[in-house]
């Protein structure tokens, strides 16, 4: 039986899967934020390694079982952090063979079960990728959360803090986002905001990223500032569609979607389906934790 381990590196969560070669669960495991670029390089390689040692230990295998691993981490892509991801997982997996990659690429071999299609993601992060029968691979967007990340949680919190704050200079008239996001924070007024962000201890891109459940449910609400950022969110990652798809020549390809905010039913996955000319959300087949270990599979048949 060949033995796969799957390493998704989310931005709040990092997960791991172990699979045999028909993608059946062995074991798994998950922890808290890897994306190095946040905790630190040191952090999150010790807890990736933790979960994959209890995702092992759940599956009832030894390392020396597995024969190749499947790692996209969030902030870490395999093309400025190669090194970086092999020397994490070959810590805890000496002799597994390594697929580096991106939490990008694993989202889309995992939303298609293959390495093909486009997809938009949009979580804590967002961006969009895709690939063609060539094998030609394309990202548009994912520049971070200080370059773009334009429709993301991240991007959604931040926007609506901002509407918070010209609201209360008088720049813009008041907004319904003001009661309810100083409400989800614990704040007393939108004069604290400011001590709320840059006097904090970590960084608070989690915390911002957790907001833009509140500016969905105020856009639902009819909430005029909230229905803005979401109508913008959904037309920037309906551009990041269209530049993927125009980069690969054109060809025709499925589409998914994928992350928090663009998998279940609201305003700005409802928009982005207009946009895009879809009648349903399109669900990826499986989480990017397994597209992890297709990626591992697949990397094992090429070797061979």
């Amino acid at each position: 039986m060949t033995c796969v381990v799957g390493i998704d590196g989310g931005g709040s969560t990092v997960r791991a899967v172990v699979m045999d070669e028909n993608l059946f669960i062995l074991g798994q495991s998950s922890g808290g934020a890897v994306n190095p670029n946040l905790v630190g390089r040191d952090a999150a390689a010790e807890t990736i390694r933790t979960v994959v040692r209890l995702a092992l230990a759940n599956a009832s295998l030894a390392p020396e079982q597995i024969g190749a691993v499947g790692i996209g981490v969030a902030g870490a892509d395999a093309a400025h952090s190669g090194d970086w991801l092999r020397e994490t997982v070959r810590d805890v997996l000496p002799d597994a063979a390594v697929a580096a990659s991106s939490d990008h690429e694993i989202a889309l071999a995992g939303a298609f079960g293959e390495r093909r299609g486009i997809l938009v993601l949009a979580g804590t992060g967002s961006l969009a990728c895709g690939a063609n029968a060539a094998g030609d691979y394309v990202r548009v967007g994912g520049w971070g959360y200080l370059l773009g990340d334009e429709g993301s949680g991240f991007w959604l919190g931040l926007e609506g803090l901002r509407a918070v704050a010209r609201a209360a200079d008088g720049r813009s008239r008041k907004t319904g986002l003001t009661a309810a996001l100083l409400e989800r924070l614990g704040l007393a007024d939108a004069g604290v905001l400011a001590a709320w962000l840059y006097w904090a201890d970590t960084p608070r891109n989690p915390e911002i990223a957790a907001l833009a459940g509140v500016v969905l449910e105020q856009a639902a609400l009819g909430e005029t500032a909230a229905q803005t950022i979401v109508e913008q969110a959904a037309r920037d990652l309906a551009l990041a569609a269209r530049a993927v798809q125009r980069r690969l020549n054109m060809e025709p390809l499925p589409l998914a979607f994928a992350g928090g905010l663009l998998t279940a039913p609201n305003s700005l996955s409802s928009r982005l389906c207009e946009l895009l000319g879809l009648a349903d959300i399109p669900v990826p087949r499986h989480p990017p934790v397994v597209g992890a270990a297709i990626l591992a599979l697949n990397h094992l048949k090429h070797r061979g």
